[in-house]
């Protein structure tokens, strides 16, 4: 069943079982090991933070809207949750680009029997990480116009509840694009045709990109996401994006 809103969790289902296999286990530890520093870093800047930025925020909200301040919160608490699930998941991805290449590479092999054209460490660290900037570039221009439209959808009562849902979506269609990236640079398809493939694929893009996101909000939970979203990226790439997938959606 291709381009089906089912499609993300059966995909990170099937990663997760194929990711503790012998032939996967030892390409997922590095990857592991960067995001434990990382999450630690980063959690803790947020428990720093956080406290500070709502007494910031209530502490400036005027006495005849008291009664809105729990609603404040929990948009605000929102708010930083994307946020932090968002940076924490670009900046690993930066770090442990080469790793989750390699790690998308060989989930194709066993997958198919058969992966990308071979190619050397000297070759692939410079590439991989050339695509990240690209990739980087895209999300920063685009994220900060989203970030800026929710701050300002955030003081407008009523419709600050849509701020949420709109840095939520933004940051599902965001990991789609990221994990699904790998396998595709893998096979030398351009960031744009990959973007124009997930878009094709809309509804399986954001399942899987709205599970992930969740994954990256969520503390303990973010170590793990990331490579199984990578296996599971590389699934749908297999199962429906590839030129020689059954279940490839061609766009006019």
């Amino acid at each position: 069943m291709t381009n089906h809103p089912i499609n993300g969790m059966t995909y990170l289902t099937r990663a997760a079982q194929l990711m503790v296999t012998p032939k996967l286990r030892i390409f997922v530890l590095v990857p592991l090991l960067i995001n434990l520093v990382l999450f630690v870093a980063a959690t803790s800047l947020l428990i720093q933070q956080f406290g500070v930025a709502m007494s910031w925020l209530l502490g400036s909200l005027p006495g005849w809207l008291d009664f809105l301040a729990w609603i404040l919160w929990l948009i605000f608490a929102g708010l930083i949750l994307i946020v932090y699930g968002y940076s924490f998941s670009m900046i690993t991805n930066i770090i442990a680009a080469p790793f989750y290449g390699i790690l998308a590479e060989k989930t194709e092999i066993l997958v198919r029997g058969k992966g990308p054209a071979p190619e050397s460490l000297g070759h692939m660290i410079p590439r991989t990480l050339g695509r990240e900037l690209i990739k980087l570039w895209y999300f920063i221009v685009r994220g900060l116009a989203i970030l800026i439209l929710m701050l300002l959808l955030s003081f407008i009562p009523l419709v600050n509840v849509v701020a949420p849902v709109i840095g939520f979506l933004w940051g599902a269609w965001s990991m789609a694009i990221q994990y699904v990236d790998y396998p595709a640079d893998n096979n030398q398809l351009t960031f744009s045709e990959t973007r124009n493939r997930l878009w094709g694929h809309k509804y399986s893009s954001f399942s899987l990109g709205s599970l992930i996101m969740l994954g990256t909000m969520i503390p303990l939970a973010n170590i793990f996401i990331m490579p199984i979203a990578v296996v599971g990226g590389t699934l749908f790439w297999i199962d429906e994006l590839d030129s020689q997938a059954p279940g490839r959606v061609t766009r006019p």
